[in-house]
């Protein structure tokens, strides 16, 4: 092993179902099952679901009265891999998805020393759940909103699963995890870690 292979990560993971804790959400599981993964590489890290916190909308880095996304901002800041978990909602991604994607279109404008966004050299994946088909279509929008704003992605960033069409069945309810799935979250783990210890061993030039 060379040393970045040992060298600790943090992770944190927003999970962006519409439903508040406690009610269970297959978005929360499937971001809890990727972070399982994770560790599995010496990441650790936290989740946090988005309905739990007073998160205001607009683009900048605080939007103030109450407004709780500092602090959630901090803790990304602070870590070196992001997790975005969304459900699907008529063909997109769901709207506190979206919520999170503009509140971090605040971090173009924030920049280092060197000129570089505070987001270069973090890692960002995606997990998607849902009834119906669009996950690919989910996961390219929020791809390319999260590279936007200075996150790199690493090859299959994506783990998801999506039912039958026309069905009621969620994520949650089945009895096991398909191991298409399981395979898929074990790829994005272990590419997502590798690229973020690439990248906080060398990190990008300056702008």
């Amino acid at each position: 092993m060379t040393h970045t292979d040992t060298t600790p990560l943090r992770a944190v993971a927003l999970v962006c179902t519409l439903s508040p804790s406690p009610a269970a959400s297959s978005s929360q599981l499937l971001a809890e099952q990727t972070m399982a993964a994770l560790g599995e590489h010496g990441v650790t890290g936290k989740v946090i679901r988005i309905a739990d916190h007073d998160v205001r909308p607009g683009v900048e880095t605080d939007m103030g009265d109450g407004d709780e996304w500092p602090a959630i901002r901090d803790t990304v800041l602070g870590a070196d891999i992001l997790v975005l978990a969304t459900p699907i909602w008529l063909g997109h991604p769901s709207s506190l998805a979206q919520r999170v994607m503009e509140r971090l279109d605040a971090e173009i404008s924030e920049k280092d020393d060197e000129g570089r966004m505070l987001t270069y050299g973090k890692v960002a994946a995606v997990c998607v759940v849902g009834n119906e088909d669009g996950a690919h279509k989910v996961s390219a929008d929020l791809f390319q909103g999260l590279n936007d704003v200075g996150f790199s992605l690493a090859p299959n960033a994506v783990t998801y699963w999506v039912g039958e069409a026309m069905q009621g069945t969620d994520y949650q309810d089945l009895d096991k995890t398909p191991e298409t799935t399981s395979a898929t979250t074990a790829t994005l783990a272990a590419n997502t870690a590798h690229l973020a210890r690439q990248l906080k061993a060398s990190p990008y030039p300056s702008s």
